[in-house]
């Protein structure tokens, strides 16, 4: 029969089109199921991730208080020795939640807004490091480790320091090191790309200590408890720490030679020398950068060297690395260590030649620009890199010459 050949051939591709649809659909339900399954699971990761990001991080022992009925690790008392014994960090990524307790007492309910994140979650104090440099302090003696707070976004001031006051050198066989502390990217900023362009500025100078909570005002006392335990950690070997900002001005010899006595007059032990500031009270007014309000902190502060930058010995460090351990976190950083200076029953030494505040408190006033008071000071702030680069050429040239001995 003509076109029985043919017929049977369509009413084949046609069962075989037939069966194909259901197959596919299958095909698609299945694909689209695994999908749906790495999206889900792509999505948990980056929510965990930018949990880690948007609050905090905290070690073992602060998610155990946690658990054990909101203590802190400040709050629990317990006296902890020195970690010298430990070989690496040891902070943990958990996730350290916020002490939800504090919610119902009446002080934090009165509490300025503002400072809800941070007493919430000031019982974490260790985070995990991004980038780490236990090195720095091996391979003989260090005499003086330079410790400079810096945010990613300045990188001029970094280089400015490595080309003046932070410069990695020996000293008469005096060796000083250099290291940059940096917390991440705030949200909202370009996180990513400048997690990169810190890391290849790492690779290219392997001076830069990371962790992992934000960098903001608030946590600069957590760049002060994550130092003294790596300190502790990692630098047995160093005899002087000095510890500033990176928009000062260090007139490196002056601070050895301040070194050289302390140490002819056997005064090395307990020496933290700065800008001492003293009978200071907490600031109420709500414009200021350094506004406290009275629930968090409401009577007057112990002595304390300004944060712009400050001497201390090995030892002092150590024996501020176990007292910060027991003294709840505070919002100033450089009040925070005069509050564990008081519990070594301790006070700074005021030396005049940190001027934390510049070398007068008006930014006009020529004096602000003279190089012969830059060389006589041991610190003057606040100096911005270019300002910082010009100041130290003019500093050391052999021609400068002053006349006699500045003072103010």
């Amino acid at each position: 029969m003509p076109g029985t050949a043919g017929d049977m051939d369509h009413l084949f591709r046609r069962k075989r089109v037939g069966l194909l649809k259901p197959l596919l659909s299958l095909s698609l339900v299945f694909v689209s199921f695994l999908m749906i399954h790495k999206l889900k699971l792509a999505e948990k990761d980056g929510a965990r991730q930018k949990h880690a990001r948007e609050t905090y991080w905290c070690d073992a022992e602060c998610a155990s208080s946690k658990k054990g009925g909101g203590k802190t690790a400040a709050g629990s008392g317990a006296q902890r020795a020195p970690s010298g014994n430990r070989s690496s960090w040891d902070a943990q990524i958990l996730n350290c939640s916020e002490d939800a307790s504090l919610r119902s007492q009446g002080w934090f309910q009165r509490l300025d807004p503002r400072f809800h994140q941070f007493v919430l979650y000031r019982h974490c104090r260790y985070f995990p490091m991004l980038l780490n440099h236990p090195e720095k302090c091996a391979g003989g003696e260090v005499h003086l480790l330079m410790v400079v707070k810096s945010v990613i976004e300045q990188h001029d001031r970094r280089e400015a320091v490595r080309k003046t006051w932070g410069k990695e050198r020996a000293v008469e066989g005096r060796k000083i090191t250099t290291l940059f502390l940096l917390g991440s990217p705030a949200s909202g900023k370009d996180a990513k790309n400048l997690q990169k362009l810190i890391e290849y500025e790492d690779r290219l100078y392997g001076d830069i200590l990371q962790w992992d909570f934000m960098d903001t005002f608030f946590n600069l006392t957590l760049k002060e408890v994550n130092f003294l335990k790596w300190f502790d950690l990692y630098c047995p070997g160093v005899r002087f720490v000095f510890k500033g900002d990176d928009d000062v001005f260090v007139n490196t010899n002056n601070l050895l030679d301040l070194i050289d006595f302390r140490v002819e007059a056997r005064r090395e032990a307990d020496t933290m020398v700065g800008d001492t500031i003293l009978k200071a009270i907490p600031i109420r007014n709500r414009q200021s950068k350094y506004y406290i309000p009275r629930e968090l902190y409401d009577k007057p502060y112990p002595p304390y060297v300004g944060g712009g930058g400050f001497l201390m010995s090995s030892q002092l460090a150590r024996r501020l690395f176990v007292a910060s351990e027991d003294v709840e976190l505070y919002p100033i950083d450089d009040v925070f260590l005069g509050m564990c200076l008081e519990k070594l029953r301790l006070a700074p030494e005021t030396h005049p030649g940190f001027r934390t505040f510049g070398i007068t408190k008006h930014k006009v006033s020529p004096m602000n620009s003279e190089p012969c008071f830059f060389k006589q000071l041991i610190l003057v702030h606040k100096l911005g890199a270019e300002e910082l680069l010009r100041m130290w050429s003019v500093v050391h040239r052999e021609d400068l010459v002053c006349a006699k001995k500045t003072s103010i």
